[in-house]
């Protein structure tokens, strides 16, 4: 991928099951980076970027053209970290590190259910865990080289991939 000459900071996805410390680690990244952290499901709670209302996933069907829409001369700017369970329908262009949090099954479950996650919810997110959906979206939809997996089930674990990832910043140089 050719980056957007245009910016100076790089822009991050992190991706994974719900449950694996996207949010945790975002969080943690921005405040070590100074990188701007966008959770999209609360954009799409706060912008209303929904078609309403799943009841047997339990959440809201998110627009992707609104989101897309909504998101798009923030991420021009560059230095942005967001946030989401899927990573499939953001534009490619957008993005120079694609990082894909993992969680061993156990863990996960664990995560969940103290989340309050039960049937199809919560099978669904643990068979994506398993068969590894993510990650294989984001190899897909992004040039390899840019996606990364880190395992995330233990604090030491998102501490050494905050870590990792504020090194990757810190030596990001934009291509011209």
């Amino acid at each position: 991928m050719v980056q957007d000459s245009k910016r100076s900071r790089p822009n991050i996805l992190v991706t994974g099951t719900p449950g694996t410390g996207k949010t945790t680690t975002s969080t943690a990244l921005a405040e070590s980076t100074q990188l701007r952290h966008i959770n999209i499901g609360e954009l799409v709670r706060e912008k209303n970027l929904h078609d309403g209302w799943d009841d047997e996933l339990e959440c809201h069907v998110i627009n992707e053209d609104l989101v897309c829409d909504e998101l798009e001369d923030i991420m021009e700017q560059g230095g942005n970290i967001v946030d989401y369970h899927g990573c499939d329908f953001f534009p490619e262009r957008w993005f120079d590190r694609v990082v894909v949090l993992q969680t061993e099954n156990s863990v996960l479950y664990d995560r969940l259910t103290k989340r309050g996650y039960t049937g199809a919810k919560l099978t669904n997110n643990i068979e994506c865990e398993i068969f590894q959906v993510l990650l294989e979206e984001a190899k897909e939809s992004y040039p390899e080289d840019i996606v990364l997996a880190l395992k995330s089930d233990t604090i030491e674990d998102i501490t050494r991939n905050i870590a990792i990832l504020t090194d990757w910043v810190r030596n990001w140089q934009p291509r011209s």
